[in-house]
């Protein structure tokens, strides 16, 4: 991320609050804090740490401590003493908040408009409805207020503002973002999420923001086994035509487009039937797993408050009436979507979706309130009931050139791999979301272009960089099939550098690899020229000596390249 002086980053809050003032929409905000205050904070802000000075704009059904957190229900408001884990984590690296936002109240829909501080209005078409439930979020980022948008994501509440403004959203694994602090919609499928303009300011603030949280009963960590990068040529699923009956005609072109682009991003795609992944979408809010939604809120909407949004209590009020055993069910129904899930996406890296069907006028949102906010989550409503993670990223726009988005969904812990797709499709370099494991220099048959370099692709190992080992190594040709070399340990001065190329690769990943290696073949600690200590390829001292010395190329590409010239 850029640094900023004290000085730009108080000129960025200024900027800030005079662009409030411009596009004046007092519906984006719940609490907004006094100019004064967030600019003698930005005065105790070390200016070298990575967030410093970046903008946020935090959800109000999020904790910031000393800000009320109202879930846009002014009844239900109150002061915490400690922000949530997910915002002190922004916090201690640098970044401000500015405020909380609007948003359908208590995190019920996918439209804006259930909140009795006003309808947020779409960023570029106030006629428009922003998408919810992370409404003002997302609209204070596409005004160009925040840097950072703070939302929440149960059925597609962070993902659809996302495509509705052209915005980037980042959907995690379940838990891997702590949900402390967070006022529930579902428990069990609630998750934090961000929108920003891009995808590296979104995936770096996702990475701040996950790690372990004891407090969290459903916190989670990065498995031993996690992939670290996608395919070098990854390949997605894709819908149906029969699957894409609900998008709106230029919604449907605009997905035809955008998938006809990705072969020239490098892309290939089979097609798939994703009708098992849209039967389970329907039972977050027509089935019995809607009883969390009435678990969570339910006890407060009974005392009928006053400014208790309509369509918000009728969702709630109808969460009370289903029977243990239908909710037994639909958790078995649950559970056959995941199997299925696993099933269409074995074979590939992700699937590519629309991020939701159309884009709704608030007017007719207003006059039907239910159908259309059900519609809007037709592609994104089953991602968390299946436990699968998701980065929305702008497709190709709509032929009026309206912002149309799309998102690539992933299974449990394949965070990075849908920010790799992602950054494809965006034409951008792909950030580092997920930095577990450890670092593996490889100097021989591994690198790219290489018989067995598909070893470490195979394990989502991450390609780091080219380097060069110290001075202290000696390298052989030892005479296999297929070709390999070694690479001895002399000592300082008594070798030469030899190039090799750094991945990073999971715990897991690395421990298969090992079990695998044939004799002669080892790993130990490789001494790099910058004086860093990686694990790396070796052979035992014998086969080193009985091996030809090629140390004088320099490297296995170069001496490969020399025997072919020859």
């Amino acid at each position: 991320m850029q640094q900023h002086d004290s000085m730009q980053i108080a000129e960025r809050i200024r900027q800030a609050y005079k662009r409030i003032a411009e596009v004046d929409r007092p519906e984006v905000w719940i609490t907004l804090r006094d100019e004064d205050d967030v600019l003698a904070e930005a005065d105790r802000v070390d200016p070298a740490l990575p967030l410093a000075g970046m903008l946020v704009a935090v959800k109000d059904n999020v904790d910031v401590a000393g800000l009320p957190t109202t879930a846009a229900c002014p009844e239900y408001s109150y002061v915490p003493a400690v922000s949530a884990t997910a915002v002190d984590r922004l916090l201690a690296q640098g970044a401000i908040v500015l405020g909380k936002t609007n948003l359908d109240q208590f995190a019920t829909g996918l439209v804006g408009t259930r909140s009795p501080y006003g309808a947020v209005r779409c960023a570029w078409n106030p006629d428009l409805v922003s998408g919810g439930s992370s409404s003002g979020s997302a609209v204070a980022v596409a005004l160009g207020i925040a840097d950072i948008g703070i939302g929440t994501d149960t059925a597609g509440s962070g993902r659809v503002p996302a495509a509705f403004h052209g915005l980037v959203g980042i959907k995690t694994t379940l838990g891997i973002i702590p949900a402390t602090g967070v006022v529930p919609a579902c428990a069990d499928y609630d998750c934090v999420t961000v929108l920003a303009r891009d995808l590296d300011t979104a995936t770096h603030a996702t990475r701040v923001m996950a790690g372990y949280d004891d407090a969290d009963p459903r916190s989670r960590t990065w498995p031993a086994d996690v992939r670290l990068s996608a395919s070098p040529s990854p390949r997605v699923a894709v819908p149906r035509a029969e699957d894409l009956v609900a998008l709106a005609p230029e919604y449907r072109a605009a997905f035809d487009a955008t998938v006809a682009e990705l072969e020239s991003r490098g892309i290939s795609y089979s097609e798939v039937d994703i009708s098992p992944l849209l039967d389970v979408a329907t039972l977050l809010y027509d089935g019995a797993i809607v009883a969390q939604r009435y678990s969570a809120i339910g006890d407060f909407l009974a005392t009928e408050p006053a400014s208790a949004d309509p369509a918000v209590a009728q969702i709630v009020r109808g969460a009370q009436s289903p029977t243990a055993h239908r909710y037994v069910d639909d958790l078995a129904t649950i559970a056959a979507g995941k199997r299925a899930a696993e099933k269409l996406l074995d074979g590939v890296d992700g699937l590519l979706l629309p991020t939701t069907t159309e884009h709704p006028t608030i007017a007719a949102v207003q006059g039907d309130p239910l159908s259309i906010n059900r519609r809007l989550g037709t592609f994104t409503n089953f991602c968390n009931l299946l436990d699968m993670a998701a980065v929305a990223v702008p497709g190709t726009p709509t032929t009026a050139g309206r912002p149309f988005g799309v998102m690539v969904v992933v299974p449990t812990f394949e965070d990075q791999i849908a920010v790799d797709v992602a950054a494809k499709l965006v034409g951008s370099d792909s950030p580092v979301l997920v930095d577990e494991g450890l670092e593996v220099l490889v100097v021989g048959a591994h690198l790219k272009g290489f018989p067995v370099h598909h070893q470490l692709t195979d394990r989502g190992a991450r390609f780091l960089g080219d380097v060069v080992t110290s001075d202290a190594y000696r390298f052989v040709d030892l005479g296999t099939t297929p070709p390999k070399p070694g690479l001895v340990r002399h000592g300082p001065g008594l070798g030469a550098p030899i190039a090799g190329e750094l991945y990073r690769m999971s715990a897991a990943g690395l421990g298969t690899f090992l079990a695998g290696l044939p004799v002669p073949m080892g790993l130990t600690s490789v001494e790099l020229s910058d004086g860093r200590w990686v694990t790396g390829f070796c052979c035992s001292y014998d086969a080193g000596e009985a091996g030809v010395d090629i140390t004088e190329f320099g490297g296995w590409r170069a001496y490969r390249a020399a025997q072919s010239g020859a």
